[in-house]
């Protein structure tokens, strides 16, 4: 049926390029005889506005049917004028039906187009709803974004970015960092399949502060370990099994877990700093920051990589907490400079500098100390 109708619409085509297009004294009657096939063949109800797609995609492209079209109105336009100034009435009456009939063609190509584009954003639609109800990562833009908004979650970017591939954790665990007693600082060692980028980037990969004493000095307004529904897994975490896969049990006694880390309520009074500051899980997830193996983020992979896991999404995440708080990083250099400029080491422990970036740099693990502002103006010429 496709064949036969390519077959005829290809014939048809090649009549109206030769006896509209290119005659320049064609007969009236055979171009309306033409149309009248053309608009029979491509749109047999139009008459009754329902819409038949009778043309595929590849048909209307490979013929150019509607490209020829569209030229011919303009040839028949001047047919009829040169027929109006030979006073040719009936010819007048018939190049007007060419023209009415090219046009229908044309308006039928067009809500063809339309029906088609329509069905297949309805089909597409379908199918993302249909993915985000699976668990496991999101298989198109659109289903991530049909989880976002079923979760109703903000959508920082839209259309969102995908999270990152399925991420592989090695087996053996490395331990612990080791740790300079007198500047807090701390050094990672990469495991066995980390990628030569990766041992580079731990050489400047320094924070200062533990997961534990995050935790203890007050963090993420006490919610960060609420329970969730993440859409980059799909799947439901609760706070107790989070915890216990997350955190070491003696980094948190003592705290008041409903108050301090997973409550349902940002309270920035929780906070080292009294402020508020981050983004919403919403704006994590639709930025592409959040991978399978870690769906609470960037603390909860920290908390991980302390204790001496390793995966393939060390090097990204390590590579985030180089850009903002690494030795170059912005927030570290933007509270740097201001420490500087309201008098230098005498206010690097002033709460009113800055305290939303201060509690932003707690939340990547580093407090600015002498020793860090220290090297920061070293670097850019203050010392």
């Amino acid at each position: 049926m496709s064949s036969n109708i390519a077959a005829q619409v290809k014939s048809l085509t090649e009549s109206v390029v030769k006896e509209i297009l290119n005659n320049e004294s064609p007969s009236v009657e055979q171009c309306l005889e033409i149309l009248t096939s053309v608009q029979s063949t491509i749109a047999p109800d139009h008459e009754t506005k329902s819409v038949i797609l009778i043309l595929s995609i590849r048909i209307r492209e490979e013929s150019k049917l509607g490209i020829m079209i569209t030229k011919s109105l303009k040839h028949l336009r001047r047919h009829k004028r040169s027929s109006e100034s030979d006073g040719d009435s009936t010819a007048v009456a018939t190049w007007n039906q060419c023209i009415a009939i090219a046009d229908k063609i044309l308006i039928s190509l067009r809500e063809q187009v339309a029906a088609e584009s329509g069905q297949r954003k309805a089909k597409k639609v379908a199918v993302a709803k249909a993915e985000s109800f699976q668990p496991g990562l999101p298989k198109t833009s659109g289903a991530y974004k049909e989880r976002l908004r079923v979760q109703k979650k903000e959508m920082y970017k839209d259309p969102p970015a995908m999270p990152p591939a399925q991420i592989k954790i090695e087996e053996e665990w490395v331990g612990e960092p080791s740790r300079d007693e007198e500047t807090g600082e701390m050094k990672f060692i990469p495991g066995s399949d980390s990628s030569a980028k990766l041992k580079e980037f731990l050489k400047d990969f320094c924070p200062n502060r533990s997961p534990k004493e995050i935790l203890n000095f007050g963090a993420f307004g006490g919610t960060y370990y609420r329970p969730i529904v993440s859409a980059v897994t799909n799947i439901k975490y609760k706070s107790s099994d989070v915890l216990k896969n997350s955190v070491q049990k003696e980094w948190i006694e003592g705290l008041d877990h409903k108050t301090m880390l997973t409550s349902l309520t940002y309270q920035a009074s929780v906070n080292k700093f009294k402020v508020k500051c981050g983004g919403s899980l919403g704006m994590w997830e639709s930025s592409g920051w959040i991978s399978d193996s870690d769906p609470y983020g960037w603390f909860q992979w920290y908390c991980r990589f302390y204790q001496g896991r390793r995966c393939g999404d060390d090097e990204r995440q390590v590579s985030r907490w180089l850009k903002s708080a690494g030795p170059k990083g912005r927030f570290r250099s933007q509270l740097c400079n201001k420490i500087f400029a309201a008098g230098g080491f005498s206010h690097v422990n002033s709460v009113r500098i800055s305290p939303v970036i201060r509690q932003t740099l707690l939340h990547w693990g580093l407090e600015i100390t002498e020793t860090v502002l220290r090297k920061h103006g070293i670097r850019v010429g203050k010392l």
